[in-house]
């Protein structure tokens, strides 16, 4: 087994304290949408909070969704 090159976090500490115990598949399903959810909402608020910042538009976001900002590909 690989050793750990970084510590835990707390909320790392607290999450393996919180499972000792065991979970049913139902609801380790449950928890793992709450987080992902939470995670989710806090993306949108910070989205948004760019949007507000920067005066976006619809306009802005044709503009981007029709860029192409990719790096052209070189071959060697």
């Amino acid at each position: 087994m690989e050793m750990l090159r970084t510590p835990l976090t707390e909320p790392q500490l607290e999450l393996l304290q919180m499972f000792t115990r065991p979970v049913s598949d139902s609801d380790w399903l449950a928890i793992k949408r709450m987080i992902t959810n939470y995670f989710a909402s806090k993306s949108i608020e910070e989205a948004d909070k760019v949007w507000d910042e920067q005066g976006w538009d619809d306009a802005k976001i044709d503009e981007l969704l029709n860029s192409h900002l990719r790096t052209p590909y070189n071959k060697s």
